[in-house]
């Protein structure tokens, strides 16, 4: 016996599911394991921050596995004196890559939308295995420390890695129309958390044998990862002959994208999403690539940039500082600490999804991170004042991942693709990955910021400074959003209004 409702609910998973093909499958997969190994490579070297000081300072003279040295010839090499002044230029570095990294954001945004995003994706993954290789293992080998040559390799690396987020984020807007976006790439957006479980799980596998090897195993599967990609994505439907998204919508689906216009500002007709195709293969003149001046002006841009950079930096502080801090904070083993920094990002996994479907039920995005916002700020008061004690602190871990890691996926990629198909550019196929690229690239930017600051307030204060850093950070990002959340709420309210006149 059925429930009241229950064949209709039916019918609106099958429309839902039906709509995808293996060819989406594909492109969801493909995407999602591409970027997941750029950030691997990334997680490789925040999990092996701990080894690299010990290297850079005469305090590993005796630690060494398989080369030791004579003591005269060590201190030759040794970069800094103590540990303190490795963790800044650590820090110093994060800052660098973040920095290079936000500005490749922005430019790699405006060329994937005029270039083959494929040949483009592929090209950053090959390129920045190659740097993250010479980084970590080439110069291990050889034995050559040089603070300049870290800086400008690690530059060269922010700007490849930074041809990832915004073809991906443009590849999957093609494929996926706004009907269920939340959810789908609410769940696809956890290849940034799984590439850190990836990177912890590698760098944690072979850092017995010395921190060069976690450069050289992810740094591999990385390129293997890119040479995948440039032989099998297709970047749009439109090259294999198939509907673009949006196409073949009922009149239903285009009043219910209308009722969320303040977000996104849909125009009312969705069967010119069609035109969307980042690469419309099929149509003889393409259309003209959106300005980035004008992407910036876009409704909602410029606030969720604002609300994203303050976002990220606490998101990214957890990314690059976790290890370090479970192992300096608590004492426990390197290895220890990437294993259980892992379930951070199980927290933004879960978070991410979950709250892209309650976006797409409730047709409404900022008032669902408006309220994860308020529980991040609690659960950072929480996760500052963990005891020793790796079930509780992994537990409260997951918590604090989920509601920051959550809103952080969404912004950087549900909102993003709905920021990059408003009314006011339909006339502009190419904005997709210059929106993500400039939302992207401002986080970026305030990630940048807040590295060096946390190894600063560390070194200065304590870490208790670095958690009351976080909350307000996260408060800011509040702030940025609550002008979001009256204009959608007020837009719902008008929508019930309208609807009980006519009913």
């Amino acid at each position: 016996m059925d429930f009241p409702g229950t064949a209709r609910r039916r019918s609106a998973v099958k429309k839902f599911f039906s709509q995808y093909t293996h060819h989406h499958a594909a492109v969801f997969f493909l995407t999602f394991f591409s970027y997941a190994l750029l950030h691997a490579s990334r997680k490789a070297f925040s999990n092996v921050k701990v080894s690299i000081s010990n290297q850079w300072t005469p305090s590993s003279f005796n630690a060494s596995v398989f080369i030791v040295l004579p003591n005269e010839t060590w201190n030759e090499d040794s970069l800094f004196p103590d540990t303190e002044s490795a963790t800044i230029f650590l820090g110093i570095l994060d800052t660098i890559f973040l920095f290079s990294y936000a500005v490749g954001l922005f430019i790699s945004g405006i060329i994937g939308d005029r270039l083959n995003m494929r040949l483009v994706l592929s090209f950053g993954m090959c390129s920045s295995a190659l740097t993250m290789f010479v980084f970590g293992t080439v110069t291990e080998w050889l034995r050559f420390y040089n603070k300049f040559f870290y800086c400008l390799v690690w530059i060269v690396n922010g700007l490849l890695q930074s041809t990832g987020w915004p073809c991906v984020v443009a590849v999957m807007g093609n494929w996926f129309g706004k009907s269920g976006r939340g959810f789908v790439l609410g769940l696809w957006s956890a290849c940034a958390s799984v590439g850190n479980i990836l990177g912890a799980f590698l760098a944690s596998s072979v850092l017995k044998y010395g921190y060069e090897y976690a450069f050289l195993v992810t740094a591999s599967v990385q390129f293997a990862g890119g040479l995948i990609i440039f032989f099998s994505l297709v970047t749009s439907p439109k090259e294999l002959g198939l509907p673009d998204t949006g196409e073949g919508e009922t009149e239903r689906a285009a009043q219910e994208e209308d009722a969320n216009r303040p977000l996104i500002s849909d125009s009312d007709d969705t069967e010119d999403e069609s035109n969307y195709s980042i690469q419309n293969s099929g149509v003889p003149k393409s259309p003209k690539a959106i300005g980035f001046l004008q992407a910036c002006c876009l409704p909602g841009v410029l606030l969720y940039s604002l609300a994203y950079a303050c976002l990220k930096l606490v998101n990214y502080s957890f990314f690059f500082w976790l290890p370090f801090y479970l192992s300096n904070h608590y004492g426990w083993k390197e290895a220890e600490a990437d294993q259980l920094s892992i379930w951070y990002d199980i927290g933004g996994i879960i978070g991410g999804t979950i709250q892209g479907l309650i976006s797409d039920v409730m047709k409404m995005r900022s008032p669902v991170l408006g309220i994860s916002l308020i529980f991040a700020i609690g659960s950072l008061f929480g996760y500052s004042r963990s005891p020793n004690d790796k079930v509780i602190n992994a537990v409260i871990m997951a918590v604090t991942g989920f509601f920051i890691g959550g809103p952080s996926n969404m912004i950087s990629s549900a909102i993003s693709a709905d920021l990059g198909r408003q009314d006011i550019i339909k006339g502009s196929s190419e904005a997709l990955a210059t929106v993500t690229g400039i939302v992207d690239g401002t986080g970026s930017l305030g990630a940048a910021a807040g590295q060096f600051l946390v190894s600063l307030i560390q070194r200065d204060l304590n870490w208790m400074w670095v958690f009351y850093f976080f909350i307000l950070m996260t408060s800011m990002t509040a702030v940025f959003i609550i002008p979001l959340v009256v204009r959608e709420l007020q837009s719902w309210r008008r929508q019930r209004w309208a609807s009980r006149l006519t009913g």
